[in-house]
């Protein structure tokens, strides 16, 4: 039975623990926090464009496709030779490497399990164990990753917040002599992350001249231009900032522009060299295209007639794949590939998208129509809008697109409700694995600081800290997401992510039947990750019948594919 408590009594330490022990966030499982009079739980429901240029994305698309040129499509049975992977075992670079290190004790970490289960537990005492918490360098020293920092933080903060530590001196005290295997750079990392959640308790209490005064703290110990920590705190300074302001309706003249959001969703539908590089470099949009193309590839079968519907069709790489991977079938030759792209703005960016996906069937012989559906919202919607032929397949795509909807659930049922009523062969769909649409805000600042924590350190990672493409990644991509879940609040809060878990038992409501990724799906996503230097950071992991992309172990993205019954 869940514990009643005032939630109005609950500081951001309280609520953060109460979250924290009525829930397992290990591949999307949840339960509900009950409060006096108030239920808390993971809510179902509740712009400057890029000033960047166009590549010609033809030719990008040449490069890429000779990067992958060993990758082929295959049938299920000819795959007996990729290796057995059982439910949340970990495949692709994701291999447990142990090593012997200092040890870290138990109290408080226990608080941030619900961000993955990389801890293992030996006499009491919780040992940073795998190969993506502690990196091996050159020299022999160990440093944590991104995660690592934020789960030290969390538990020192928790600890200065404790009603047995009353001194808050606690929390910039010294921290070497708690874990004194970190190093100089390490501590000021931990004690910068500190401070920063400190400010957002502030914030979350109301009281704002105290939070501004630690926000202040952390302007001198941030940048845009530091080590992934660094950077991330400093977007997270600016939107503790933003939200301070809207609350308490002062807003510096320097900062009369700052309510404005940029649509994140129209740039990415340019290709940009940022757009492109982050494509070509970090290895989530790869992995989830191109097993999404061996689903359709099996599910169409020897269909020479095939339709897709795509939900978001963005600068239109996939189906650029799917052409090819449809083309390279021997026995049945395309008689015609239609691609029906839905949208309620950027009719003429959906428009130039067409024209690249015509231009690249013309260049492969591939006899090609392209329709494009525009709506006001999916409320208008229906099936006769569709151009549909008795003799094609359809499949339908979906990726990073469902979640938009969330706080229009009539429209994303309306939207559910037509494709039902198509009946597609396959629907492939692509979410973030992440939990941002609590109505409390200390949880959502708490899931979005782990969450893009991992994106820093990815990007790190995998585009280089010089490159000029990951600064622009962080500065409008990660921060505009940032912005939104820590700053924005009803109409303006568009970015409302929910777990697997959630997903699965809405489509439960629409009869929807989900189906086991074939081995050929995870063989695809193995060749992919071999062609990145960062592939021993990515992790797959089977969940129940669909498949989880995390880096160094956080979940990030989760691709499920679905048919009605």
């Amino acid at each position: 039975m869940s514990e009643i408590l005032p939630i109005e009594q609950l500081s951001f330490t309280e609520i953060y623990n109460h979250c924290n022990n009525f829930q397992t966030h290990e591949w999307g499982m949840s339960k509900e926090v009950k409060y006096e009079n108030q239920s808390v739980k993971e809510e179902f429901f509740s712009s400057d464009p890029l000033q960047e240029q166009p590549v010609e994305f033809f030719s990008e698309i040449k490069g890429f496709d000779e990067s992958f040129s060993d990758i082929k499509y295959l049938p299920v049975e000819q795959c007996h030779k990729v290796r057995k992977i059982s439910n949340g075992q970990r495949m692709a670079g994701a291999e447990s490497v142990r090593e012997t290190t200092r040890t870290i004790p138990l109290a408080g970490l226990e608080i941030l399990n619900n961000y993955g289960s990389r801890f293992s537990l030996s006499h009491g005492e919780m040992e940073i164990a795998s190969s993506y918490e502690i990196a091996q360098t050159k020299v022999g020293v160990r440093q944590l990753t991104t995660d690592g920092i934020l789960r030290l933080a969390g538990e020192k903060f928790i600890r200065s917040c404790s009603p047995r530590n009353a001194d808050l001196s606690l929390l910039v005290g010294p921290i070497s002599s708690s874990f004194p295997c970190l190093t100089d750079d390490e501590v000021n990392d931990v004690e910068l992350v500190q401070i920063l959640l400190m400010s957002a308790e502030k914030v979350g209490r109301q009281q704002y001249d105290c939070a501004s005064k630690l926000l202040d703290l952390c302007d001198g110990l941030s940048s845009p231009e530091g080590n992934p920590v660094q950077r991330l705190v400093y977007y997270f300074v600016k939107a503790l900032r933003e939200k301070i302001y809207h609350e308490t309706g002062v807003i510096p003249s320097n900062c009369l522009d700052i309510k404005h959001f940029f649509d994140v969703k129209e740039a990415l539908m340019s290709p940009t060299p940022t757009v492109i590089s982050f494509h070509k470099e970090v290895p989530f949009s790869q992995i989830n295209q191109f097993i999404g193309v061996q689903v359709i590839v099996e599910n169409v079968g020897e269909a020479k007639r095939v339709h897709i519907i795509d939900l978001e069709i963005r600068s239109g790489m996939q189906c650029m794949v799917l052409m090819q991977a449809l083309v390279n079938r021997r026995q049945s030759p395309l008689d015609h590939f239609k691609v029906t792209a839905l949208g309620t703005k950027s009719k003429e960016k959906i428009e130039e998208t067409g024209r690249r996906l015509m231009t690249f069937a013309m260049s492969m012989n591939i006899p090609f129509s392209f329709n494009v559906i525009m709506v006001a919202d999916m409320l208008a919607l229906n099936k006769s809008l569709f151009t549909l032929d008795p003799r094609e397949v359809v499949a339908v795509v979906s990726s990073y697109y469902l979640w938009t909807l969330l706080a229009v659930p009539n429209q994303l049922e309306c939207l559910m409700g037509v494709i039902r009523k198509i009946n597609p062969c396959i629907m492939v769909i692509t979410e973030v694995e992440a939990k941002h649409n609590s109505p409390v805000f200390v949880n959502r600042f708490t899931e979005a600081l782990f969450f893009y924590g991992v994106f820093f350190d990815a990007v790190e990672d995998c585009m280089g800290h010089k490159n000029p493409n990951r600064l622009t990644t962080e500065s409008m991509f990660l921060n505009q997401g940032i912005r939104t879940i820590v700053a924005a609040e009803k109409e303006e809060r568009t970015i409302r992510h929910v777990s697997i878990a959630v997903w699965r038992a809405f489509f439960a409501r629409f009869r929807m039947v989900e189906k086991q990724l074939s081995m050929s799906s995870l063989y695809q996503a193995d060749l992919v990750l071999k062609n990145f230097s960062c592939s021993n950071s990515c992790t797959l992991v089977r969940d129940e019948k669909g498949l989880i992309i995390g880096w160094k172990g956080t979940p990030v993205h989760s691709l499920t594919t679905w048919k009605f019954l």
